[in-house]
């Protein structure tokens, strides 16, 4: 059975915890995560090829500088992970998790240099501010805290870094689990990206990831006749995989609310435009209004993906000379699944669709669905800090149309929510995977005291 690791208490502005206690300055631990994020942003780990190990010696150059214990593991060359690990009393133990790869960035695109990390107008910029370096510093900074501070733990606090997960998460959170599944037999709680606060002008919330769309990444492979570009061929590949193709991209999905889409939401409904309010209070009657629906996808299609299943045609490969049929051509389909669907089922779908035995579907990559409960002391902690600090906003439990690492850890029955503390304005929102991506200072400065608050409430010792 774990203990906790000390009896010592903690004093945050205006609150006297018992024993000896010690004070954490909430305004210094900010300060210091502004400097932290822009050091962090300067480290290159665009994936491909990621080179996360750069991001493991940075964070074990910290630890060491605070004595505090880690350990580290490459799943590849250069493909680095890190986790450390602040012990505590036997309840399940909380992950703090990000990724420490970011996207690709076209400096052409950009205003600045991607990787400057520099503060201009009062932002921070650089590839990783929104996804997701900033957040590993939020994280960083309140493992420090509670380590300085000797907070006595209900369990042990566990922060982790980890490689790929814009790819995938092979060579990260999943060669993790599969291969130091240790790490995880005893943990509960998982934080992570995925949610976070969203303003709009005077309009703010706070979304909770708890389940996402499920993703199954598919390869068609079309077979035909090959021959002289010459001579076209009405049954040659290239036309079988553009009528398959064509035949997916006019295929309507029957849309369809689950529970978990549904208190979405109708936690959205309280504050959305005066004409969506009933709507989305009800969207099971919504879904059978094609003209609502269309009118949803036009205004918010993030929103309207979460309705049905989706696809999309995002790679093609054909010919490789401009005058030869080939005798075989590939494309590559992203689509997600609502979180109750069945993947052999939904293949099935697709073949009837496809409607040519000449087209073969090969599943690349699909997930195991899975939701968690808000029904606990973490997720209430959550609620209660941003309503400190955000009077009367609202919070509601969110599901994601993108997959992150928390579908790795639902698999294995952890309660996993994706949440930041940042308010993050709308238009500041494109710059995740698009151009000129920012965070505020001041959302550094606030964010690292809310992700302190919002951990201590759940693991300080009572």
């Amino acid at each position: 059975m774990r203990r906790p690791s000390c009896l010592a208490g903690i004093l945050l502005p205006g609150v006297l915890a018992p024993g000896s206690a010690q004070r954490v300055d909430l305004d210094a631990l900010g300060e210091e995560a502004i400097g932290r994020v822009q050091e962090y942003l300067r480290i290159n780990t665009i994936n491909p090829p990621g080179n996360e190990s750069r991001a493991v010696e940075f964070f074990a150059t910290i630890f060491d500088a605070e004595g505090i214990a880690y350990e580290t593991a490459e799943s590849a060359p250069g493909r680095g992970n890190i986790w450390a690990r602040l012990e505590g009393g036997d309840e399940p133990d909380l992950i703090l998790l990000h990724h420490t790869d970011v996207v690709p960035a076209d400096e052409a695109y950009w205003d600045s240099d991607p990787l400057s990390g520099h503060v201009e107008n009062g932002h921070i910029h650089g590839r990783g501010a929104l996804d997701t370096k900033t957040l590993g510093i939020f994280h960083l900074q309140t493992f420090l805290a509670l380590h300085r501070a000797n907070v006595p733990l209900n369990r042990d606090v566990i922060f982790m870094a980890t490689a790929d997960e814009e790819a995938g998460g092979a060579y990260g959170a999943g060669w993790l689990v599969e291969h130091r599944p240790e790490l995880f037999e005893d943990a509960g709680w998982l934080l992570n990206e995925g949610g976070g606060g969203s303003a709009d002008g005077e309009f703010m919330q706070y979304g909770v990831e708890v389940t996402q769309k499920v993703p199954i990444w598919m390869e068609l492979t079309a077979t035909g006749t090959p021959g002289h570009g010459s001579t076209p061929r009405v049954m040659s590949s290239v036309n079988r995989l553009v009528r398959a193709l064509y035949n997916i991209q006019t295929h309507t999905f029957q849309p369809r609310i689950v529970p978990a889409v549904d208190t979405y939401f109708k936690g959205l409904a309280r504050r959305a435009p005066v004409a969506w309010r009933a709507r989305y209070a009800d969207m099971a009657q919504t879904v059978l209004d094609t003209e609502a629906l269309l009118e949803l996808q036009v205004r918010n299609p993030g929103l309207h993906a979460l309705t049905r299943n989706t696809c999309s045609i995002t790679m093609l490969e054909g010919s490789s000379k401009i005058n030869v049929v080939p005798p075989e051509v590939r494309a590559q389909l992203d689509c997600r699944m609502l979180p109750d669907q069945d993947p052999d089922l939904f293949v099935s779908e697709l073949h009837r669709v496809i409607n040519d035995p000449s087209v073969g579907i090969e599943v690349l990559m699909a997930f195991e669905p899975a939701v968690s409960s808000t029904d606990t002391e973490l997720y209430q902690a959550i609620v209660d800090v941003a309503q400190q600090h955000f009077t009367g906003i609202d919070v509601v439990p969110s599901v994601l149309t993108g997959f992150t690492d928390s579908h790795f850890f639902r698999a294995l029955g952890i309660t996993s929510y994706g949440f930041s503390p940042a308010m993050v304005p709308v238009e500041d929102g494109s710059g995740v995977h698009g151009n000129n991506e920012r965070i505020s200072v001041e959302n550094v400065r606030r964010g690292t005291g809310m992700m302190y608050e919002i951990v201590r409430r759940a693991v300080q010792w009572s």
